[in-house]
C-alpha cells in the first residue's frame, strides 16, 4: 500500500542516472589532446569528484553563503589545474572544461526506464547539481524530467534535511508521496528518515575500480535494483 500512494520519483542524478566518471575522463583526454597536455586524466577525473563533498561541506556548515555546484567544481578545477601544472588556459577554456559536467553521458538503461517510468509518476530530480548543469545534461542526453529541482531551488545540499523536503513540497507533494531513486546508500537513508519510499540502483563502477562503497544494498530499500528499467518493472511500468 505504501508504494500505491507514491506519485513522484526523484533522483539522484551523478552516478545513478548518468556515468560522470567516464564522461569526465573522455572530456579531459579530448581537452588534453587538443591543448598538448598530458596527464594522467583518469586520476584527474578522481581528484575533481574528490573535492566534491569537501566544496559543499563550507556551504552545508553555513561557513560560506550559497553557491552553486558550477561555482564549487569551477574553484575545485583551478585547485587541479594548478596542482597538475597545467598553465596557459584562458578563462574560456577553463568554463569550458568545467561545464564538462554539462555533458555526461546516461547508463545505458536510463532513457528507456525514465521513458516508461514518466508514463505513470511525475519524474524530478533530486540532485546537487544546479540547474543550468542539469537542464543542460537532459537536453544533450535525452532525459525526460517533469522537474528539475534539487539543491539549488532548495537553497540547500544533500542530505540536509530541508533539500528533500523542500522539493517535496514544490510539487505539493507529502514525503510519503514521493520516492528516491539513487545509487547511494546515504542519500536513501537521508531520504527514508524524513518519509520518502526508497529504490536503490546498483552502480558498481560508478567511481572504476577503486569502488569500494555502495557495491550493494545496506538496508532493506523498497525497491532494489541494477538499472533503470528494473525499477520501472518492480513499479510495472
Amino acid at each position: 500500500m505504501a508504494l500505491e500512494q507514491v506519485k513522484a520519483l526523484f533522483f539522484d542524478v551523478f552516478g545513478t542516472v548518468v556515468d560522470w566518471r567516464t564522461s569526465i575522463i573522455g572530456e579531459l583526454e579530448a581537452f588534453g589532446k587538443q591543448k598538448g597536455f598530458e596527464a594522467e586524466w583518469s586520476q584527474f577525473a578522481d581528484d575533481w569528484r574528490d573535492l566534491y563533498q569537501p566544496s559543499m561541506d563550507a556551504v552545508r556548515r553555513g561557513d560560506r553563503e550559497w553557491r552553486p555546484l558550477d561555482t564549487l567544481h569551477r574553484e575545485s578545477l583551478i585547485t587541479l589545474i594548478s596542482r597538475h601544472n597545467i598553465t596557459g588556459l584562458t578563462e574560456a577554456e577553463i568554463d569550458h572544461l568545467n561545464k564538462a559536467w554539462h555533458r555526461l553521458n546516461p547508463w545505458p538503461d536510463c532513457v528507456e526506464g525514465l521513458t516508461r517510468l514518466k508514463a505513470k509518476y511525475i519524474l524530478a530530480t533530486l540532485s546537487n547539481g544546479n540547474i543550468a548543469l542539469l537542464v543542460n545534461m537532459a537536453k544533450r542526453a535525452g532525459l525526460p524530467w517533469d522537474a528539475v529541482l534539487g539543491a539549488e531551488p532548495a537553497r540547500a545540499y544533500k542530505p540536509l534535511p530541508q533539500c528533500y523536503l523542500r522539493n517535496a513540497r514544490f510539487l505539493d507533494l507529502e514525503p510519503t508521496e514521493c520516492m528516491l531513486v539513487a545509487a547511494h546508500n546515504n542519500d536513501l537513508a537521508a531520504a527514508r528518515t524524513l518519509g520518502f519510499r526508497t529504490a536503490f540502483v546498483c552502480r558498481p563502477t560508478e567511481h572504476g575500480a577503486r569502488q569500494t562503497t555502495d557495491l550493494k544494498a545496506e538496508s532493506e530499500w523498497d525497491i532494489v535494483t541494477d538499472t533503470m528499467t528494473g525499477v520501472a518493472d518492480a513499479l510495472e511500468c
